[in-house]
């Protein structure tokens, strides 16, 4: 009787594994494709309105950021589109033109984003920009090595703003879809 039981068990195990087989089709890596969304800060400054009085002579401020990050293979090779987002806003008492470059690593200018402000009081400017099918050249993406933002207070130098703690205020991000495999 014991014997008939093991048998009897080896039989309902080799024909339980045989009706769980199937064919595996290892071509199916082949055949994905991974695509996640990055979301990322890119730029962030703030200049209080006395900074902006301060300056004297051309009434034009400009500062050079290296940024590499888009330039780098790991994301050049493999981003596939992407947004740009930018809030801009101004509390100061002047009105001002911020303008952000792309530069590649030879300092040309790929591209050019440009704000007109009016003086205080206004409301946060958000201004999306795509890059890649539906948009500008991914190649200008893939290309900046630095960002330079200037900023030319089209105003005077002596008036203040009724706001609290008036500045003018950058902020930008990116989010850009990549192609991991």
């Amino acid at each position: 009787m014991k014997k008939a039981g093991t048998y009897l068990w080896i039989a309902i195990t080799f024909l339980s594994l045989l009706s769980c087989m199937e064919d595996q089709d290892f071509n199916q890596y082949d055949d994905l494709s991974v695509t996640p969304t990055y979301e990322a800060s890119v730029l962030y400054l703030e200049v209080p309105e006395n900074t902006i009085n301060d300056i004297t002579g051309p009434d034009t401020y400009s500062q050079n950021f290296n940024f590499d990050a888009f330039s780098e293979n790991i994301f050049a090779d493999r981003v596939l589109e992407g947004v740009l987002t930018y809030q801009v806003e101004n509390t100061t008492s002047k009105p001002l033109e911020i303008e952000v470059q792309f530069l590649d690593e030879a300092g040309t200018v790929l591209d050019t984003e440009q704000f007109l402000l009016d003086p205080e009081p206004t409301g946060v400017v958000i201004r999306e920009i795509a890059y890649g099918p539906a948009g500008r050249n991914l190649d200008i993406i893939r290309n900046t090595s630095s960002l330079l933002v200037a900023a030319t207070n089209l105003g005077d130098n002596t008036s203040t703003s009724s706001q609290p703690d008036p500045m003018v205020t950058l902020k930008s991000s990116g989010k850009f879809m990549v192609r991991i495999k």
